[in-house]
Parts: C-alpha cells; structure tokens; sequence
C-alpha cells in the first residue's frame, strides 16, 4: 500500500520512527533533524483523521530499562514538533489500553523498544561460543515474534519511517510486518525519500559519477567501495583510510592511522579501480599535527613522506584543489566520511572544502546525497543543508543500501 493512497479516517496507525536524537547530560535534545524528519508522515495521518502510536529505540540499553535511555525525555519535543499534546506510556509491552482509548487526532508515544531485548532479537548474557547458544537464539526469535505481535495489536494499520534501522530486522522494523496484510502496511514519506534518493543513486545516474569516501579504516567501506567500483566514474578517498594506501605504496606516514593488516587491501583496490577505468583519487598532501588535538603544531607535507611523530589530520591545500575539480564537474555525488578531523576546527578545513565543491556541483544541477553520521554533522556544522540535494538520515541502511544488500524494513513492508 502507498502511504498516500491510506485513508487513516479513523484508523489507529502504529508508526516505526527514527527518535534515537542526541541529548545532553540534561536530557535536552541537542539535535533534532530525525524528529522534524518524520513530522510530515505524523501530521498526514492526524490531519486525515486518524490516531498515532509512535514507537522507536534510543542508544544501546541491550534490553535493560535504562532512564538516561527513556524516551520520556523527548515527549515535550515531540509534542511542539507535532502541534498537539503527545501521551506516553512508559512500558511498550503493556500498551494496549492506552492505545485502544486513543480518539482520532491522538498520540501515544511508546517507551523505549530496546528496553526488550525482544527487540533486537539477540540472545543475552550468553556468548556464541556457548553449546547453548543455538537453543536460546531460537528461543528469542519466538520471543521477538510474540513482541512484534504485541506492538501490532495495538493498531489497524503498520507504517515504516525509519530509514535508520531500515537495515535490521528487528521486531519493530520488520518482523511487526508480518501481522498486517498488504493493504495496511505501507512505507512512510521519510522513507519513500529515502529509498528514492538511494535509487538515483544506484539506477538513475547521471554521469559523470563522484563517490567521496571518508573515515578512519578502510576495512569498514570495503563492501561499498567494492559496489561502487561499477558504477562509478571517480572515487575520492580521504580521512584516515588515506594513510594506508600511502604505507602499502611504500610511503612514510609518521604516527598517522594505519592498519597494517590491510595493506594488501588497499593494493588490491588499487588495481580493481584500474582494471574497471576508475579515476581513483588519493590525497597527495596533508595538514599534520604533532599530537591529536585542535591546538597542536602543524606543517603541511606530501601524504607519503610524514615524519616520524607526525600524523596527517587533514587533506593539504593541493588535495582541496583536486578534490574540487573532480568533485565540481559531477553531475551525480555521493559523500560519505569526513576528509579529517572535522570535529576540531583546525582540521575541519578539508571536509568544508569538500562541501563547497558539492554546493558548487549542485548548483550547476547535480544531484548529490550526503549519508551517514560524520558527513551530516559536517554539513550541518558547516550550515549547509540547504546546498545539497538530500540528506540521508541513515548511516548503516544507506551504505548497506549503496552495497545493495536488500533492507529488511523495506523488504517487509513490501512483500
């Protein structure tokens, strides 16, 4: 069922949402772009005349009642974002009569999924190792099923909104799906984005096609740089995964990250963007640093011949440049990790000259989506949401999405 075609009149909606939003050691939201996210999909529903029951996790209790976890904290918030005053109910398991006493135009907020380890569906306190593990992972999933059928009787009709854990089949995300017919579970209008940004992504390129690929290991983006390498035209990688191209060429990278046991790796990569015709784009030059800190001596030097005590903390001045270049004559770009170390300003340089590229791209009329975690934040620190095409709110699910592994949130709402 298509989201816009649902008539909610008098339904009781219950809608999978993305609230996992930073709080500080006040509890007050620090963030709130997930919220304001999903606040198009809510508003339709009570705006056609039916009731809500929002669910969603925040953090890692692993299946402990945890209050600095409690989504208690976010119901003012999500009552302004809304309009309308959000109830709450402090136990998602024992929900069923606050939820059967909703009148149209109501909300109930859920209480913390993961405060069940139902959830997750992971067996706890007991390792893989274990001869018993086998028995209690079973045992859990028909645990989880009972949880997700639970959560289900509490609404007429099933919504996905959360492209964030789109990628895990958790009784919330996927396994509730199971408890609706076709005609009463649907994808929410977050999530149509969603999925529609990464299909420009995967089957509506225009060329020529930019990926710019940050972070620290290059171990960790190994499945989508694999993908990639057949679709792209130019593949930008930067951050700290850089140091271990340059030690596997033979460079010198002082104290800068490294991981040894993936020199081979990076070789290896090398030669797939070869073989494929991919313009493989290494940072040439950095901004080092002398120890791990915003205010810490600094010199520029090649990639490949850093000191010893030294590491690279940021793209040089001649890396912003051929990053620009590539980057500004795209017409399709993905950006994924941050250049340096963004987080402190002296090394945030990079990662802005980056996004100034992409505005720059943009503007000219290419699409570009910015995902995962470190790049939105680079983005909005930058204070140039505005100058891109779409912001993922998924890390994980965009970049299994890119690897394109099949999302069980998506799968199941589909079938």
């Amino acid at each position: 069922m298509k989201f816009q075609d649902y008539k909610f009149s008098g339904k009781k909606a219950i809608v999978r949402v993305d609230f996992n939003v930073p709080l500080d050691e006040n509890g007050k939201i620090t963030d709130d772009t997930r919220i304001r996210g999903a606040v198009p999909t809510l508003k339709a529903i009570l705006e056609d005349g039916g009731s809500l029951i929002i669910m969603s996790h925040m953090g890692k209790p692993k299946g402990k009642v945890a209050a600095k976890f409690s989504l208690s904290q976010i119901v003012d918030a999500v009552s302004q974002a809304l309009g309308t005053p959000v109830q709450f109910c402090d136990d998602c398991a024992k929900a069923k009569a606050q939820a059967d006493a909703l009148k149209p135009g109501e909300v109930l907020l859920l209480e913390n999924l993961r405060f069940y380890a139902e959830e997750e569906g992971k067996p706890v306190g007991i390792e893989k190792e274990d001869p018993a593990y086998e028995d209690a992972k079973k045992a859990m999933k028909a645990s989880q099923k009972e949880f997700a059928k639970t959560l289900a009787s509490y609404a007429d009709c099933y919504v996905n909104d959360a492209f964030g854990t789109a990628h895990r089949k958790h009784a919330s995300t996927a396994v509730i799906a199971d408890y609706f017919d076709a005609d009463n579970k649907m994808l929410g209008l977050l999530m149509q984005k969603e999925v529609e940004a990464v299909d420009n992504i995967l089957k509506n390129v225009t060329r020529p096609f930019t990926a710019i690929m940050g972070g620290s290991k290059v171990s960790t983006k190994i499945g989508i740089i694999e993908n990639l390498m057949d679709k792209v035209d130019n593949l930008i990688l930067c951050g700290g995964m850089t140091y271990t191209f340059m030690k596997a060429n033979g460079g010198n990278i002082g104290s800068s990250l490294c991981e040894n046991d993936k020199l081979d790796l990076a070789l290896d990569i090398q030669k797939l963007a070869k073989e494929k015709g991919v313009n493989l784009v290494l940072a040439t030059d950095s901004v080092c640093g002398d120890n791990f800190s915003n205010d810490c001596n600094t010199q520029i030097t090649p990639s490949n011949n850093i000191p010893d005590g030294w590491e690279g903390l940021d793209i040089g001045p001649d890396t912003r440049k051929a990053f620009a270049s590539v980057i500004e004559t795209a017409k399709t770009i993905l950006w994924n990790g941050p250049a340096g170390v963004f987080e402190f300003d002296n090394f945030a340089v990079g990662s802005k000259a980056i996004a100034d590229a992409i505005a720059v791209a943009t503007a000219n009329g290419a699409f570009s989506l910015i995902g995962g975690g470190d790049s939105v934040a680079c983005i909005n620190k930058f204070g140039m949401g505005d100058k891109v095409s779409y912001i993922s709110t998924g890390g994980g699910a965009l970049l299994e999405a890119i690897e394109g592994k099949v999302l069980p949130g998506v799968a199941a709402v589909a079938e």
